[in-house]
């Protein structure tokens, strides 16, 4: 795979998640999908600088099926999309208080579609209500 310019490998242990859980449904489908042998099969992986950290904005699973395939390194690119900072830096303070600093932290945290919905995407729209009021 041709990266574009601008992606860069980065020690996928340095990767700080943005999300407390990992949808069972999608790692069996990313897993399926993508060749994790080595990072070159990888589509990178957008992150953000919040406080000094590299933080995961999007693909946390593909991320989190690369760790398991054990690779140190995967492809990221700084994401240029603009984003809800307040948001993300609520949910990097809620995994972070889980413990969760790493995507090898997310090991114990793979949930089924229905429970991925009740506890993950639920909480994520109350969360993005209560900012909006």
């Amino acid at each position: 795979m041709k990266y574009k310019p601008g992606t860069f490998l980065a020690p996928i242990l340095r990767l700080q998640p943005s999300q407390l859980y990992i949808s069972q449904e999608k790692l069996a489908r990313v897993q399926s999908e993508i060749g994790f042998e080595e990072h070159e099969t990888i589509p990178p992986i957008p992150i953000k600088i919040l406080g000094g950290e590299w933080v995961i904005t999007d693909g946390h699973t593909r991320t989190f099926a690369a760790y398991l395939a054990g690779l140190e390194r995967v492809p990221v690119y700084h994401d240029q999309d603009e984003l809800d900072w307040d948001a993300y830096r609520i949910c990097v303070a809620w995994c972070k208080a889980a413990g969760i600093i790493s995507v090898a932290d997310l090991r114990g945290r793979i949930l089924t579609p229905e429970d991925y919905e009740q506890l993950w995407l639920a909480r994520c729209r109350a969360m993005q209500a209560e900012l909006v009021q």
